[in-house]
């Protein structure tokens, strides 16, 4: 596994080492201690699954203080336009995205740092998406900022739920990750 460098600090496009045969494919997402060795947060509570038709855009979620996590984030099956947004105050990027295209068995995945909103669109109509997070879903720590602060997404959003839609724009956010980035 190699953890490659986006502009956000410690958001971390990790390139997997895909095994193939004669039987099909083998790919290892995670393993704790190489997370930790790469200086990722190895921590993982929760398991999540998606699936989203073409167009779909989730998010851009986080959760908030003292229920934040990491993020690790891969592709199952089609392909994703994924977004993340620093919104550590202290960050040098904060308030910048960064954005890649994710597709089942490309060998790649995405590790978002807590203090980052996440956020994907499905570009296929059988985007299953797999997320590994570090602290149990907190209902009363849920958040996000609203998908349309990022300017980008490649297709027009099919479906945005009501909860989506309803978070606050970037500009009218007012941030609760207050400690240094240690970008």
């Amino acid at each position: 596994m190699r953890a490659d460098p986006t502009d956000i600090g410690r958001c971390v496009l990790l390139q997997l080492e895909p095994h193939e045969d004669a039987r099909g494919g083998f790919l290892k997402l995670f393993r704790r201690d190489e997370f930790a060795e790469l200086g990722l947060d190895p921590t993982v509570a929760e398991v999540f699954w998606s699936t989203s038709r073409r167009g779909v855009v989730r998010g851009l979620h986080f959760q908030a203080p003292p229920h934040d996590h990491a993020k690790t984030v891969a592709v199952v099956s089609g392909a994703i336009y994924d977004v993340v947004v620093d919104l550590r105050l202290a960050s040098p990027t904060y308030g910048r995205s960064v954005a890649f295209t994710l597709e089942a068995g490309d060998g790649r995945a995405l590790h978002v740092p807590t203090g980052c909103a996440h956020g994907f669109q499905a570009l296929t109509d059988d985007a299953t998406v797999l997320y590994l997070v570090g602290t149990e879903h907190a209902p009363s720590h849920d958040a996000g900022i609203r998908w349309d602060s990022v300017e980008g997404w490649p297709i027009s959003p099919a479906v945005v739920s009501d909860r989506d839609a309803a978070f606050p724009a970037l500009s009218d956010f007012t941030s609760p990750f207050l400690e240094p980035a240690d970008a």
